[in-house]
């Protein structure tokens, strides 16, 4: 977790005094199953961690918004009606594509000061971006006491980070960053945008992430090539499926029905999103049968999809997941986030961890000469404001 004396003690050394902050957090994300499915508008199962962004601002009597990124040592500075994409600091199109977009909407804001840190690693798959426009979107509302409900923030910052960013993501990230909740995964039909809370019911078992500490940008990468595939794959699936949108409408009979006059890319991709949508659904059914033996070959099957059909894994990803899978006491593991680097998800029994931290980490050294960071995950709560300082 961020340390927010720090912060407090940073921002007092860039803007004088702590008079009248207020301290904001929103968190990063796992996600459990449902792997590029979100844009898809299908199914997906994530939750918010204990890995976040930290924000201590305040109002200030103009139109001008100053930012310290701790993470970047670096400042940036705009006036409200100046808000334009900077190619040097890259980490500040994010809070200002969200307070672009609020303004679009018709909301009046104000300047205001803040200093920010945040420990979910860039890169990582885990979603720093999400939270870094949640939690600013979230002080735009409360220093500005703005009328926008959480689940329309969500929205504003997905299209903060389509439109301005140039991120063609789906709405996941942001979601699970607003609404999280402790001790629970987050279904997201995002489709409808319907949601619901799923208990996290894993007895004497743990989520282990581990980070293969190779970053990748989402933008620069084959992320928007592979959302431009499954649109391809709609348009022709359409002709034999009238009425059909998104790939979520396809059922897995329809695929199979039809597959064949898909062209064999296009074809690979689809099936990953139809197929993984089923497993979503079965993963919640495995969950509340307390089944983790089930919910582990699921994970596996996502791995496998994701490597072989959707072809967004990489060395890296498919090494830390051999070697999990290959760990007695390990139910499942699969690659997770956008992919081509970044983090996998493992689910493993308590008294297994020591050993599989140390045969992880020694077997993926011998590989790389590189040393992934290991930590045991928790679901925590969504963004909002932090009052007490005790916690």
């Amino acid at each position: 977790m961020v340390n927010i004396g720090i912060v407090q003690e940073k921002f007092k050394e860039n803007f004088g005094s702590l008079n009248e902050t207020r301290i904001f957090k929103a968190p990063g994300r796992v996600n459990l199953i449902g792997e590029h499915t979100d844009y898809n508008g299908g199914f997906v199962l994530p939750a918010a961690i204990d890995r976040e962004v930290v924000v201590v601002a305040r109002n200030r009597s103009d139109n001008k918004c100053v930012l310290y990124s701790m993470d970047f040592n670096q400042k940036a500075e705009w006036t409200l009606d100046a808000l334009k994409y900077n190619s040097e600091k890259k980490w500040s199109n994010y809070p200002a594509g969200v307070l672009h977009f609020l303004q679009e909407e018709g909301f009046k804001l104000s300047g205001f000061e803040a200093c920010f840190a945040g420990d979910v690693p860039v890169g990582s798959g885990l979603s720093s971006s999400a939270a870094l426009e949640i939690v600013f979107c979230i002080t735009a509302k409360l220093l500005n006491k703005l009328d926008i409900n959480m689940i329309n923030v969500i929205k504003l910052c997905q299209r903060a980070e389509n439109k301005f960013v140039g991120v063609n993501c789906g709405i996941m990230d942001q979601f699970i960053s607003g609404l999280g909740k402790k001790n629970n995964a987050l279904f997201i039909d995002c489709k409808t945008l319907d949601y619901k809370h799923i208990p996290l019911n894993l007895a004497d078992a743990k989520i282990i992430i581990c980070d293969t500490k190779k970053r990748r940008a989402l933008g620069d990468s084959s992320y928007n090539q592979r959302r431009q595939e499954c649109e391809t794959g709609v348009r022709i699936l359409e002709k034999f499926l009238p009425g059909i949108t998104l790939l979520r409408d396809v059922t897995k009979a329809d695929f199979e029905k039809y597959k064949d006059n898909i062209p064999t890319v296009i074809k690979k991709r689809c099936e990953h999103v139809i197929y993984e949508d089923e497993r979503v659904i079965s993963a919640i059914n495995a969950l509340e049968k307390n089944d983790l033996e089930e919910f582990g070959k699921l994970l596996n099957a996502s791995h496998e999809s994701m490597a072989n059909l959707y072809e967004i894994s990489c060395p890296e990803l498919n090494k830390l997941v051999q070697l999990a899978q290959g760990i007695q006491g390990t139910f499942g593991s699969r690659m997770t986030g956008g992919g081509f680097g970044g983090c996998t998800i493992s689910v493993v029994k308590s008294n297994a961890i020591e050993d599989f931290q140390k045969i992880v980490t020694q077997g993926y050294y011998n590989t790389f000469n590189i040393e992934p960071e290991i930590y045991v995950c928790t679901a925590e709560d969504g963004a909002g404001e932090i009052t007490d300082l005790s916690c």
